[in-house]
């Protein structure tokens, strides 16, 4: 191979690793958020998320609950202020947050389905979600 061939390779492969590399820079970041602990965690996350969108507003955000972490998506939550999730949660879901529940919380605590936000989703295992979201979705995970 003459050295202008190995030239023309060389660039050739270094602009498709800037290019790829470019690419996922301007991927969204993707933050797992799991909840279980209850009202003030949640205040804390609510808080949180709101601050992370305002840095990153591209970043895609799932709210993963379970235990008592599932209590200020149930119609009617307050925070310790007594002011309702509702407006917060929907205001998040507005922009792009999903917030998801664990079906086993809910058997357990025999809570029925209607009574969680409607922007909410119900997923079979919180644990289970949050560690797929993890393992095969790239999502960072963090715990307010």
């Amino acid at each position: 191979m003459s050295y202008f061939s190995a030239s023309i390779r060389a660039f050739v492969m270094a602009t498709l690793l800037l290019t790829a590399w470019q690419a996922r820079a301007e991927d969204p970041v993707k933050v797992v958020y799991h909840m279980s602990e209850g009202i003030p965690q949640a205040s804390r996350a609510v808080n949180n998320i709101r601050n992370h969108l305002a840095a990153d507003p591209k970043a895609k955000i799932v709210v993963v609950t379970h235990g008592l972490g599932i209590d200020f998506l149930l119609q009617g939550a307050v925070n310790q202020m007594d002011q309702p999730f509702a407006g917060a949660i929907g205001e998040l879901a507005a922009r792009g947050v999903e917030f998801r529940v664990c079906n086993n919380t809910l058997v357990s605590r025999k809570i029925s389905a209607d009574k969680i936000a409607m922007e909410a989703s119900i997923v079979p295992s919180g644990v289970s979600e949050v560690a797929t979201l993890q393992a095969k979705q790239g999502y960072v995970y963090l715990r307010p």
